[in-house]
């Protein structure tokens, strides 16, 4: 059957009143609605996190303090005969589930880099100009001023970070004026953060490393590129190498959430050769399950596989770094960071004693650095970039619009309070950069939103 025989076969002459949408067509719609409810999602991410931490806060300053600590620090363990594997929720939480964030996170960086912002060197330059500069300047403010304190100097990449859920969620409520191209930019330089970020992670933020630990990890990679070789599509099998990998990297010293996005950037970009077939496969199937609800009195096992094989079909159909956050992103958006947050975000006041010179200055060195460090990093090597004739504004974005993506860019929020759980041991100095996150971060959100509000309409016009 040839692809003008599939878009011009006659419908069920039960449903010959009905138009007939062209499978192909049908399976373009499927994609853009589920894009569309992406987006949707994205839209109230922010709004699902700023719940969860306020939660958290609340929570940790009440009379009920101490049930919010020992939740989670409550232990979990994992037998298996002779191995036994002993932690917290706290750690389940951090290394665990924060993986699952990181493999979406390191699929959207393979997307991108396949065939999104970052495909090309030109595309990419000026989001990774801009990025440079958000990391840097901030970095630069946060080492300034915390002096010569060896201790405090380890926290200098806390603000260098960008949660892309909260910047995009509160982007999305300045309404849909905002142009696409500022989105786009927004974006593109909130996934070159978080590749500075798992960089940062890996090079500075891991422990003496272990060479039986890269065995094991190196054993996880190759089940995974065996897998891919074999053209294994089921996402549940990869569960295992992954695991290995995790374990691997753990051993090893390393940070453990890493696997994620080793996973995600050795994700399938292509679909399987030969999508015709597998569209007529889809089509007969969902044929013959219309023809079972037409009949009126569907045979329910016919009809569950039916649906079935047109679910199997539609699977192969879409490239897996495609298909894979599509289910991902909700879990991830709605669950795991807002699960993040509460476990991360309960900052007790009364532990932070300001008064003293080393919480006082890491509070403020964080705030300052997100609120002030952020755009001028972002604006300043934007506008370097474009006047030395290295990049040029892309179409439909001006000086105002890139304000308001280095103000946003300044919400560092989970990104930030998982990088300061790396950088301090010391509980005091942990709440006073928890502090000086939350209050940096929600700074930045509300300087973005009023100077949006204020600029919506000339956001359009260069």
């Amino acid at each position: 059957m040839d692809p003008q025989t599939l878009v011009q076969a006659p419908a069920p002459s039960a449903s010959q009143n009905s138009p007939r949408i062209p499978a192909l067509q049908s399976a373009t719609e499927r994609v853009q609605a589920q894009i569309s409810h992406l987006l949707h999602i994205e839209s109230f991410a922010g709004m699902v996190l700023m719940l969860a931490a306020a939660a958290a806060l609340v929570w940790a300053n009440s009379a009920a303090a101490p049930s919010y600590f020992a939740l989670w620090h409550a232990p979990v363990a994992l037998t298996l005969g002779p191995w036994s594997f002993s932690t917290d929720l706290h750690f389940i939480v951090n290394d665990v589930l924060m993986t699952v964030f990181f493999l979406v996170v390191g699929m959207e960086i393979r997307r991108e880099l396949h065939n999104g912002a970052l495909a090309s060197l030109r595309q990419a330059s000026l989001p990774l100009i801009a990025a440079i500069g958000g990391v840097a300047v901030p970095a630069l403010i946060y080492v300034a001023l915390a002096g010569n304190d060896r201790t405090l100097l380890n926290g200098w990449a806390i603000p260098t970070a960008t949660d892309i859920a909260f910047a995009v969620g509160v982007l999305a409520l300045l309404g849909r004026n905002i142009p696409g191209a500022l989105r786009i930019f927004l974006l593109a330089l909130a996934i070159i953060d978080d590749i500075v970020a798992v960089l940062i992670i890996a090079f500075f933020y891991s422990g003496g490393l272990q060479a039986m630990g890269f065995v094991v990890a190196a054993a996880g990679v190759l089940l995974v590129l065996l897998f891919n070789r074999m053209g294994i599509a089921a996402a549940p099998l990869y569960v295992l190498p992954g695991a290995i990998l995790w374990f691997g990297l753990l051993k090893t010293g390393a940070h453990p959430t890493l696997a994620g996005v080793v996973l995600g950037l050795m994700t399938p970009v292509f679909a399987r050769p030969a999508p015709m077939p597998l569209l007529i496969t889809a089509q007969t199937a969902m044929r013959k399950a219309g023809e079972q609800v037409l009949s009126g009195r569907p045979d329910p096992q016919h009809l569950l596989q039916e649906l079935r094989t047109a679910q199997l079909a539609q699977r192969d159909l879409l490239p897996p770094a495609l298909r894979l956050p599509m289910i991902l992103h909700p879990w991830v958006a709605f669950c795991i960071m807002p699960i993040f947050a509460l476990a991360n975000a309960g900052v007790q006041f009364s532990d932070i004693d300001l008064s003293a010179t080393a919480p006082q200055t890491t509070a403020m060195a964080v705030l300052l650095a997100l609120v002030l460090g952020k755009p001028l990093g972002v604006f300043i090597c934007t506008w370097l970039a474009v006047k030395s004739g290295l990049c040029s504004l892309p179409e439909g974005l001006n000086w105002r619009g890139v304000l308001l993506v280095g103000l946003l860019a300044g919400i560092g929020f989970t990104m930030s309070i998982f990088v300061g759980g790396l950088a301090f041991a010391d509980a005091k100095l942990l709440g006073a950069a928890k502090l000086g996150i939350l209050a940096g971060s929600a700074m930045a959100a509300l300087l973005g939103l009023g100077y949006g509000f204020a600029m919506r309409k000339r956001l359009q016009h260069a």
